[in-house]
């Protein structure tokens, strides 16, 4: 979790840093939409060298090369030195360490059973709001303190000290990529029934990058600031007690059916927003799509976990994020615009969420995982003859 912490701080702390600098709010704006991206694409590559060359080297090259960025973009003026500044960005992003790739590749080594298994994915997953409760929060303090500088330098510091504590734990070290022929340039995309997951879930993400637009907006509607935090802090508390309640025991049907029903009922709940809540009603309702996002990213790595070509395990997990951080991107840049009108922006996260049902119904029978078989009775019948003694 620490080792993620940039996730949630480095955007902001970079937004703070160039207002301090006197740059513009869309300058600004769009740097950081830079960064997200750059991120995003930079996991599915990134996440093929783990599966080549293991999780230590390309782990530790890739944490070094991102907080190198992160401490030198103090130390530059995003007005005057343009070019510099936004290959720093960049570079901090592309070089963000696949962190949650890598851990979500050690369960089947820490976790023999699938049970546990689903349970830390599920744990994992739900806790992934945590991130973004504590980071944002903690930029603005050490930047109302010391200055915007000083929590860019802090961000690059925690991931660094988090990317150490992993990458020095015996699963780490013990991990080792599987040898496999070469599993060419599309890797796991190859599979039609992961590339239509992953395109169903670039859905879930314009859903969540469009809620955080929303929140503002409705922040600036209704003259609450503290909304813009605290609605998506609400989703992301929804999904820490879903995570909860979807780990703590098994659940009826397949995966697959699992995928479908957490799909429907993650769109469902946005629908709420329809209704135009008021400042209290609206923190409320956000947490209702949150209940049902863990079980839909997890089932959804359960089902990469089932698909995933030999060798591409790592790879196809960084895509799944992928997939969900250039949904949020485009989630963004589509919800600025409809910002100022309230059903179009209230009823787009909505959207989102339908178009992954809407490409996960027709897919279903090739990212169909099966459940575990089921016992029809207790005991076996035995023939009497065989049941008596010798």
């Amino acid at each position: 979790m620490i080792a993620r912490l940039p996730t949630g701080m480095a955007p902001v702390a970079l937004l703070l840093l160039v207002a301090d600098q006197g740059g513009a709010l869309s300058t600004a704006a769009l740097l950081c939409a830079a960064y997200g991206l750059a991120s995003a694409l930079g996991q599915p590559a990134l996440g093929r060298l783990v599966d080549r060359h293991g999780q230590t080297a390309v782990t530790c090259a890739a944490t070094l090369c991102t907080s190198i960025a992160l401490l030198t973009l103090p130390h530059l003026d995003a007005a005057d030195q343009k070019v510099l500044f936004a290959g720093a960005v960049l570079l901090a992003g592309a070089a963000t360490p696949p962190m949650e790739a890598n851990l979500r590749a050690l369960w089947p080594s820490v976790l023999t059973d699938p049970a546990q298994r689903r349970a830390a994915l599920a744990l994992d997953t739900g806790s992934q709001g945590l991130i973004f409760i504590a980071g944002p929060p903690l930029v603005a303090a050490l930047t109302a303190v010391t200055g915007p500088s000083t929590a860019l330098s802090a961000t690059a510091v925690l991931g660094l000290a988090g990317a150490a504590v992993v990458l020095t734990s015996a699963p780490s070290r013990r991990w080792r990529p599987v040898a496999t022929a070469p599993s060419g340039f599309l890797g796991p995309l190859r599979s039609p029934g992961l590339a239509a997951l992953f395109i169903a879930l670039t859905g879930t993400g314009v859903a969540l990058g469009a809620h955080t637009v929303w929140a503002v907006s409705l922040a600036e509607r209704t003259q609450t600031a503290a909304l813009s935090g605290l609605v998506p802090a609400a989703l992301s508390v929804g999904s820490l007690i879903g995570g909860a309640l979807y780990g703590r025991r098994a659940w009826p049907g397949s995966i697959t059916v699992q995928l479908l029903i957490s799909s429907g009922a993650f769109a469902a709940g946005w629908l709420s927003l329809l209704a135009h809540p008021g400042a209290l009603a609206a923190i409320g309702v956000s947490a209702l799509p949150g209940l049902f996002l863990t079980a839909l990213v997890t089932s959804s790595f359960l089902t990469v976990d089932a698909h995933a070509p030999d060798g591409t395990v790592t790879e196809a997990y960084a895509w799944l994020i992928a997939a969900i951080g250039i949904g949020q991107a485009a989630g963004t840049a589509l919800a600025g615009p409809l910002a100022a009108h309230t059903q179009l922006g209230a009823g787009l996260p909505a959207a989102g969420a339908l178009f992954t049902l809407a490409v996960l119904l027709p897919a279903r029978r090739r990212i169909h995982v099966p459940g575990p078989p089921v016992r029809r009775g207790r005991h076996r019948r035995v023939p009497a003859h065989a049941a008596r003694p010798a």
